[in-house]
């Protein structure tokens, strides 16, 4: 079905953009090519059965302006439904592809997630991957609800083109879509686990497990 003009598939109350990685590539270059708040979320099945029970939590992520499919599990579902993706998109990897290009680009990115020192490795190593691109800061997804303006106040302060959020879900969430106006990004992400597996800390599944 068409909302907004965008091809998306309902399952279960989520509405998943039907694009493949070419396509969400194209948007992500327009994203950060202008000057607006745009906000990519990347939901796996735990993540919309979750909402399923949770009004609010499906709100939140029908407010994002992308929302890709994370998970194999939810490319199966949609064919089910009848309308089956295109692929899965992974966040890591679609995290990785808009890093390339915000490189391109000669942007900058801020890392916000993870426990204290985790970014920073994180950010350590997108430097060594992506010398190009510029790292404007990183702090830590530690901190408690009366921190958030803070927190806000350390990444405006950077002005980043690119806001990574690994919190989990639905922390990384609300905090992009609640926020969304007080901060200073073009483009958002939820990626999860992603600065633990960049630092090092966790390993990604073999490609055969993941598929």
């Amino acid at each position: 079905m068409k909302v907004g003009g965008r091809e998306r598939i309902n399952i279960f109350g989520v509405l998943l953009d039907r694009i493949d990685y070419s396509e969400a590539c194209r948007l992500m270059e327009d994203f950060l090519k202008s000057h607006g708040r745009k906000v990519i979320v990347t939901p796996n099945a735990e993540i919309i059965m979750a909402a399923r029970k949770n009004k609010g939590l499906l709100e939140v992520l029908n407010k994002a302006d992308v929302c890709l499919p994370d998970g194999i599990g939810v490319v199966i579902a949609s064919r089910i439904f009848g309308k089956p993706l295109p692929e899965r998109t992974t966040g890591f990897d679609f995290m990785i592809k808009t890093l390339k290009i915000a490189e391109k680009q000669g942007l900058s990115v801020f890392l916000l997630g993870g426990k204290p020192g985790v970014a920073q490795k994180a950010a350590a190593k997108i430097k060594a991957m992506l010398p190009g691109l510029e790292i404007a800061g990183s702090h830590h997804g530690y901190f408690k609800a009366e921190e958030e303006d803070k927190i806000i106040n350390i990444i405006n302060d950077k002005e980043p083109d690119i806001l990574l959020v690994a919190m989990g879900f639905p922390k990384q969430e609300k905090f992009m879509i609640v926020h969304r106006d007080k901060l200073k990004f073009r483009v958002a992400m939820g990626v999860g686990g992603s600065f633990d597996v960049l630092s090092g800390n966790v390993s990604r599944a073999p490609v055969f497990m993941q598929k």
